[in-house]
């Protein structure tokens, strides 16, 4: 065996262990490139849907799930509550809720599946600060005539029960409502319409 032979077999390992390397390298960087076009679980979890327990809620509690980023406040409406909602019809820029705020299964003045539960984003269609949520009725900072509602401490907007907001103020539209369904009579979903729908 000749020195040249030795240089020929060499040169082939030598060329098929780069051919190799270089394989194992192509696909190591192939898969964290191909896999960053996945979106993250993060971004997977703020557009799934959030699934809450309404059965603990008491009569005028108000609690808040978060989905997409957005807080949703989830508020069990007492039969008082629902009584000054409908005496309001008069007071706010949108009593039947006809500008596209809600799902089109959502009708009516209470914006709600079930009247007994109002479920609404919680930012202000101004410009999207948070409202306070202020079920108290003729409070001294509110006045007399106030029945319950929202109030955004930003600019001074006046939502009532519904989240529909008062005339003459600075928001110009309802407060938003999530599609939502009822699972069973103690599972509320936010993010998913009902089947019907």
């Amino acid at each position: 065996m000749s020195n040249g032979d030795v240089s020929q077999g060499r040169r082939r390992f030598l060329i098929g262990a780069t051919s190799v390397v270089g394989g194992v390298g192509v696909v190591g960087a192939a898969v964290p490139f191909v896999a960053s076009w996945n979106p993250s679980a993060k971004a997977e979890a703020a557009g799934a849907p959030v699934t809450v327990n309404v059965s603990k809620i008491e009569p005028g509690q108000q609690i808040t799930a978060e989905w997409r980023g957005k807080p949703v406040w989830i508020v069990r409406r007492t039969e008082q509550m629902l009584e000054n909602i409908e005496k309001l019809n008069d007071e706010v820029k949108d009593p039947q809720s006809e500008a596209p705020q809600q799902p089109q299964y959502i009708e009516g003045i209470y914006r709600s599946i079930k009247p007994e539960f109002a479920v609404i984003v919680g930012l202000c269609t101004h410009l999207g600060c948070v409202p306070s949520y202020r079920p108290e009725v003729a409070p001294a900072d509110l006045g007399e005539d106030w029945l319950g509602g929202f109030f955004c401490p930003c600019h001074g907007s006046h939502y009532d029960l519904a989240g529909r907001v008062y005339q003459a103020q600075p928001a110009p539209l309802n407060l938003e409502v999530p599609p939502y369904r009822f699972d069973d009579d103690a599972t509320l979903t936010i993010g998913l319409d009902p089947e019907a729908a």
